[in-house]
């Protein structure tokens, strides 16, 4: 028997010449595995040689290859009508006797050793495929709730007819595989009743930056198909390794998916269905934080268990409420790529209008014209730097993607085949914009973007834009530390690649206005707003419990996040500093704001927080550091507080945060405090009595010393953080941090700007410069030069 079926227990990595990396790889994870807790459903695999015995069987392989030897696959009609042949002839061709017999074997068996009634997924596996340097992702064909011997045969039948679609013909040839060396394998395997539980894709690093120290899950109702297929937009979660080690909290980012539809068991002989989402299924998550770190802890051994970055298949079955792995495969694309090299994107013209927004696949720009195509019979429109803009795309699209500047899709997730195409063919896509194909018009010049964070953004026209690239493997030594302002936490694992000591600015407003949207006293006065503004409030925090953990969750995520992509350097975290017609911007901002003739000098920063009026507001913030820095054990995140008056609010502000939980010391716990007022250099000492050092915000110092509105266009030509008395406060504020033995950075834009004015810092013995991202690595080299006596070109 095992000369035509084996049983998965009986396989190993070993066997992928035998049955396919993925039928190898299942029964590697069920005898190699499951006493470690990964949980694999069972069944049996067909052979290598099987496959091979039927391609001699009534001449089938010499006309085979007979008709691929002169195929040109760039020729999209010849191709498709090639493989349509060929897939007829494997179907209509009979099994040898001795494979027939010993598949009919196995199936008895599965039969007797189940109690009910079961069905199975057919699935196929190339003895090419899932190796770490080739991704045959989906160019196969799975058939999913098969049930009955004669069921299983026809759907073994389709498995082999699929080595010759269209896309697996293409991809082999400019693979360099000869279409004789790859065989098919048929797994057959239990099915999970994820049909009434949820299913998705995993890997075990950041799909899009390649950083390490997280899983990345997606999630959606039903079986995995949707997912897969991208025909669904899924929840996504990016879970913290290191938490997950240590039995922390280990959630770092959720994002709720649409999830309008779900692929479930079929009836009257169709073996699945697709059917519509009910809306209160779409407005939560389908698997919990408990379900989610299971998940991260199996996907953590699996790649343990291989020694390289995988992705993994999961699902979860609506009836015994168990997690079970059903696919492996090595990640192919970001796990190759060279980390030493810094690849940057960046617009230069303009911006100009957002047509469309999706998620954002890879971190490149690119332009073109747009070709609207709606079916496989449309590809030829597609030409070589053209915008594909379609619904969704399935494996039969792989050979007209390549041509493609980018690609744009109205559903689909981040793990979709759409997603994995591109970033295996290094084009930019957004995917799951909704409506991308009905907004975007035929043979308009747009921009698609995804090189400014999480989402991905269709711009009008085509915009010019540059790729810098930066080897970051021999940076030399500089003086200073060189920290990072980071405002979004979407941008964070992608930054953590440029070099750096950590993060000198993360301000917590930008989380609050980007990730949650709402006026913090809405939230917690959320039951007496009126019912049109309670409604829309109501959308914003769907998928959490109540409105007030929606807003802590929401600001745990993204200092998590930052804390996580940086760690173990310093992550100094900026509390709150809205002013106030800033905060009335946010959702049902305006019921709680005063009208302030000058918000820049009034109700802002540490006066705010000792308020009676914001003062739960601010107990929200305190809650969620809490939570990132002494549940799930992330300690490098620092607090810093915002515009400190006076002596007195320093000392109030000190004992408000340890009377909420933030006490200096505790926990290792520092506490720095913005420099930016004349009044802090000057009682420099004084104001370092309360707190562990100084962050300098040479913005609001440079507009308070000069007394001008750097908004100002009238003005706007004498602000320069470089004026000589902006200058001599800065030294008051350095010279004082070193004397108290404390530390003492810079994270205003000045150094950004001007370069000169960060070598000024430097030779006055700052601690820390913190730059913008695109300025680092230049400011870097510019500053090694002048510490070396020279001027590096």
């Amino acid at each position: 028997m095992d000369k035509y079926v084996i049983w998965f227990q009986d396989l190993g990595m070993n066997d992928v010449p035998r049955v396919g990396g993925k039928n190898a790889s299942l029964g590697e994870m069920i005898h190699g595995l499951s006493e470690a807790g990964v949980r694999v459903p069972g069944g049996f695999a067909t052979t290598a040689h099987a496959f091979r015995e039927f391609l001699q069987h009534e001449g089938l392989a010499d006309r085979i290859n007979g008709l691929l030897a002169d195929l040109d696959v760039d020729n999209i009609s010849a191709l498709r009508e090639a493989g349509a042949r060929i897939r007829r002839w494997v179907v209509e061709t009979p099994f040898p006797p001795a494979l027939n017999e010993a598949i009919t074997e196995a199936w008895n068996k599965m039969v007797a050793e189940t109690e009910g009634e079961f069905t199975v997924a057919v699935r196929s596996s190339a003895t090419a495929e899932d190796l770490p340097d080739a991704s045959f992702a989906g160019q196969q064909e799975t058939f999913l709730n098969v049930s009955g011997l004669d069921g299983v045969l026809k759907a073994i039948h389709e498995v082999f007819a699929s080595l010759y679609n269209d896309r697996a013909i293409s991809y082999r040839v400019h693979q360099g595989f000869d279409h004789a060396d790859v065989a098919l394998s048929a797994g057959v395997q239990r099915m999970v009743r994820s049909d009434i539980g949820a299913s998705g894709v995993m890997f075990t690093l950041d799909t899009e930056s390649g950083f390490r120290d997280v899983v990345f899950v997606t999630a959606s109702w039903g079986l995995g198909e949707t997912v897969v297929q991208g025909s669904v937009n899924p929840d996504e979660f990016h879970l913290y390794k290191p938490a997950l080690k240590a039995g922390r909290p280990a959630v770092l980012r959720r994002h709720l998916g649409s999830k309008a539809i779900k692929m479930v068991f079929g009836e009257n002989g169709q073996s699945t269905r697709t059917v519509q989402v009910g809306e209160d299924d779409r407005l939560r998550f389908c698997i919990t934080d408990a379900q989610l770190e299971e998940l991260g802890r199996q996907a953590m051994i699996i790649e343990q268990h291989y020694g390289r970055p995988m992705d993994i298949e999961w699902a979860l079955d609506g009836v015994d409420g168990q997690l079970y792995i059903v696919q492996a495969r090595p990640e192919t694309v970001e796990s190759r790529a060279d980390g030493q090299v810094i690849e940057r994107y960046r617009i230069r013209s303009p911006r100009t209008e957002v047509l469309v927004r999706g998620r954002a696949i890879g971190q490149k720009i690119g332009a073109g014209k747009v070709r609207v195509v709606m079916n496989l019979d449309e590809m030829d429109r597609v030409q070589p730097g053209d915008v594909l803009v379609t619904d969704m795309t399935d494996p039969d699209w792989e050979p007209v993607m390549k041509r493609a500047a980018a690609i744009v899709t109205d559903r689909g997730g981040r793990t979709c085949h759409a997603a994995i195409i591109a970033r295996e063919l290094g084009i930019p896509a957004v995917v799951g914009c909704g409506d991308g194909s009905a907004r975007l018009k035929e043979g308009d010049a747009v921009t698609v973007c995804c090189a400014e964070g999480d989402e991905g953004r269709i711009y009008k026209g085509e915009l010019e834009f540059e790729v810098l690239r930066t080897r970051t493997d021999s940076m030399p030594e500089v003086p200073v530390k060189v920290m990072m302002n980071v405002g979004n936490p979407g941008r964070a694992f992608h930054f953590r690649n440029i070099p750096n000591a950590g993060v000198g600015l993360a301000r917590l407003e930008f989380i609050i206005n980007s990730m949650i949207g709402v006026h913090p006293k809405a939230l917690l006065n959320f039951d007496t707003l009126p019912a049109d503004l309670k409604d829309e409030v109501a959308r914003r925090f769907a998928g959490y419990p109540d409105p007030v953990s929606f807003y802590v969750d929401k600001l745990a995520e993204g200092i998590a996040t930052l804390g996580a992509s940086f760690h173990p350097e310093p992550v100094i975290v900026r509390l709150s500093d809205f002013k106030s017609n800033e905060y009335a911007n946010l959702l049902a901002g305006e019921r709680y704001e005063p009208d302030e003739e000058n918000p820049m000098i009034g109700y802002r920063g540490t006066s705010r927080y000792l308020s009676d009026d914001f003062r739960d507001c601010f107990e929200l913030e305190c809650r969620a550091v809490r939570r990132v820095r002494d549940e799930m054990g992330l300690t490098n995140v620092v607090v810093m507080v915002p515009f400190v008056r006076t002596l007195a609010e320093a000392e109030g502000v000190i004992n408000l945060l340890a009377e909420m939980g933030l006490k200096r010391g505790e926990n290792g716990l520092k506490v720095y405090m913005m420099c930016e007022i004349p009044s802090n250099a000057v009682m420099a000492d004084e104001f370092l009595q309360f707190f562990d050092g100084f962050s300098i915000g040479s913005n609001d110092l440079t507009q308070l010393t000069l007394g001008l509105d750097r908004d100002s266009g009238l003005v706007a030509a004498t602000f320069d953080e470089r004026d000589p008395a902006v200058k001599k406060l800065l030294s008051l504020a350095i010279q004082a941090a070193r004397k108290a033995g404390k530390y003492v950075g810079i994270c205003g834009q000045g150094p950004s700007d001007y370069p000169d004015l960060a070598e000024w810092l430097m030779a006055q013995g700052i601690e820390s410069i913190s730059l913008n991202p695109d300025t680092v690595v230049e400011t870097w080299l510019r500053l090694a030069g002048d510490a070396n006596g020279r001027q590096d070109a």
